[in-house]
């Protein structure tokens, strides 16, 4: 993510707010003048209408600039917020799962939301009020170095001296945020890991266990933040003690000038308010300047999770012709087209041993059932990965419907892939949302054959408000079996070339299951189904079996056959194949 670009789109609102400020400012800056004037003409019994009136016009100019300069930066940082948001979240989705595995969610979420947040701070506020603050800065001390040269290099001593220990402090301050936000990420995700497993917390009484940790992680993140607030609050009052002393010099030595006639008391009177005007801007820099280095350490999160590799940006797949092959593509079928083909593929996650895929070869035809079963461990999970292309294998080829994955764009690939994973992932929304959700444009007719094919028209209709009635996080309101389902049937509704089922009857009851295996058998006449199945239901009813052991293809068949061929099969049928109505 290139901050400088996103910055750059809002650099002409950014300009012009700063340039209003600015324009405050030296409306600001003019305003002692006046007085001065105002006092010199009381002094010499002349009228006092001109100056009140241009005192009197430069504070509604000052108030309005500055309302406005406030507004403009504002708008602003959102923009660059929404620019950076929309950047990272972008990045996120098209990240590749390898990458994106090894990330904390909870971190995750706290550089999106609120890291986020205070790199607005960073890019737009802090960075105009310093540009503001050091403007009126300058003026003043120009426009004190004019009135008295020798009260003001007394000014500057006093202040000099604050303002080092205030540059001291800013960098402290910036060390501090970046532990904060270490902290405060780590609290998110150990909040996020425990109320993602509620319900195992609660089975196991690990309530007051899991208080205790996250309270630890919570207090981490107070003390940290406790800092960076102890360290902030320095700031102010470092400059108002060299304020402080400042004064007291300027107002006891310009007096005692004043008496002696080498000061007039216009000049002092406009120096002392020059001194009071440049308090505010100094502090207001060296605050915004803390703001600024805890603004720098969110930016460097973000930046950082900003570089997470991304999947092979592609051209946008034909949704029409994709999606209809599924249903519509008996020519490729009548030629002879396979669905699957896995020549000599190869593939190990980074860091582990020994391969998820050692030398696999098969080919399965355009349509029918077929099932996948092995011992836990044994590459099929891995199978689906590498179809779908979250995963390159590190050697042989892969190819649907006769082309390599690895040349097609990924959207036209996914496109013809159905994919249902075994814990049926749903989301936060209404039944008909989580159904078309990979396909938004279904029509009813294709969302009542969809469901009538998952065995959902009658849970469907007993709903309250049928397609339309919400579900809660992770599609609470169905139960295990219907949520399946419902996967299952958004997964048809795309008319996909190849299905692919990751132990789907795995919460199903026997009723449910014959009446899922039926459908399966039909849709198989119309694409390729590819289960896991750990059923020696689903198993015996596909029309072909492959054995995966170690990472490699063991053996293929029907039940039959592998029943009299293949030890292995049969330690499965017997062991981890459950007959159905059985758990």
């Amino acid at each position: 993510m290139n901050l400088s670009a996103i910055v750059g789109r809002h650099r002409l609102l950014l300009a012009v707010g700063i340039l209003l400020g600015l324009g405050g400012t030296a409306a600001t800056l003019v305003q002692p003048l006046l007085i001065g004037d105002l006092i010199e003409a009381v002094a010499l019994d002349e009228s006092v209408a001109w100056p009140i009136l241009s005192i009197a016009g430069l504070f509604v100019a000052d108030a309005v600039l500055a309302a406005t300069h406030f507004y403009l930066i504002g708008k602003a940082g959102e923009n660059i917020v929404l620019d950076m948001r929309s950047t990272l979240t972008g990045r996120l989705l098209h990240s590749r799962i390898r990458a994106f595995n090894k990330l904390e969610h909870g971190d995750v979420f706290t550089r999106t939301v609120s890291d986020t947040s205070l790199a607005r701070i960073a890019l737009s506020s802090s960075v105009a009020q310093m540009i503001t603050s050091g403007f009126t800065t300058v003026g003043c001390v120009a426009v004190m170095l004019w009135l008295d040269w020798r009260l003001l290099l007394v000014t500057a001593g006093c202040l000099g001296a604050a303002s080092a220990l205030a540059l001291f402090l800013a960098r402290a301050v910036r060390k501090a945020a970046v532990q904060n936000r270490e902290d405060t990420s780590a609290y998110g995700s150990g909040l996020l890991r425990v109320l993602g497993a509620l319900t195992t917390v609660k089975a196991s009484g690990a309530e007051g266990r899991e208080a205790e940790r996250i309270r630890a992680l919570a207090e981490a993140a107070r003390g940290s933040g406790i800092r960076v607030t102890r360290l902030s609050a320095m700031l102010m009052p470092a400059m108002n003690v060299g304020t402080q002393v400042s004064l007291a010099v300027v107002i006891t030595w310009g007096m005692a000038r004043t008496a002696t006639g080498a000061l007039p008391a216009a000049d002092l009177t406009s120096f002392i308010m020059y001194l009071f005007y440049l308090v505010s801007p100094l502090v207001m820099f060296f605050m915004s300047l803390g703001e600024f280095q805890q603004g720098r350490a969110a930016i460097d999160r973000v930046s950082d999770l900003a570089v997470i590799d991304q999947e092979t940006v592609e051209a946008p797949a034909a949704p029409a012709t994709a999606r209809d092959r599924g249903r519509d593509g008996d020519r490729d079928r009548a030629e002879g087209t396979a669905a699957v083909e896995f020549h000599h593929v190869t593939f190990g996650y980074s860091g582990a041993a020994p391969l998820a895929l050692d030398d696999v070869t098969f080919t399965l035809p355009a349509t029918g059932v077929t099932a996948i079963v092995g011992p836990s461990g044994a590459g099929k999970s891995t199978l689906f990965q590498l179809i779908e292309r979250f995963h390159d294998p590190d050697a042989g080829q892969i190819r649907i419907m006769g082309e390599d994955v690895s040349r097609l764009p990924l959207a036209e690939l996914r496109s013809r892939i159905g994919l249902v994973e075994q814990d049926s992932p749903l989301m936060r929304g209404t039944v008909r949302e989580n159904l078309v959700y990979a396909r938004p444009g279904a029509t009813a007719e294709q969302i009542t054959r969809a469901l009538e094919a998952a065995h959902l028209t009658d849970v469907v209709a007993a709903l309250p408000d049928g397609l339309d009635t919400d579900l809660g996080e992770g599609g609470i309101g169905l139960s295990g079996g219907q949520r399946q389902r419902l996967a299952i049937a958004r997964a048809l509704l795309t008319s996909p070339a190849v299905l692919l089922l990751d132990e789907v009857t795995s919460n199903l009851d026997s009723d449910s299951e014959t009446a899922l295996r039926s459908a399966l058998t039909t849709i198989g006449a119309h694409c390729q189904v590819l289960t896991i199945a750990h059923r020696i239901s689903t198993t015996a009813s596909a029309d072909d079996i492959l054995v995966m052991e170690d990472g490699r293809l063991r053996a293929r068949g029907s039940h039959p056959e592998l029943m009299e061929s293949d030890a292995t099969y049969r330690r499965l049928a017997g062991q981890q194949l459950t007959p159905v109505g059985t758990s």
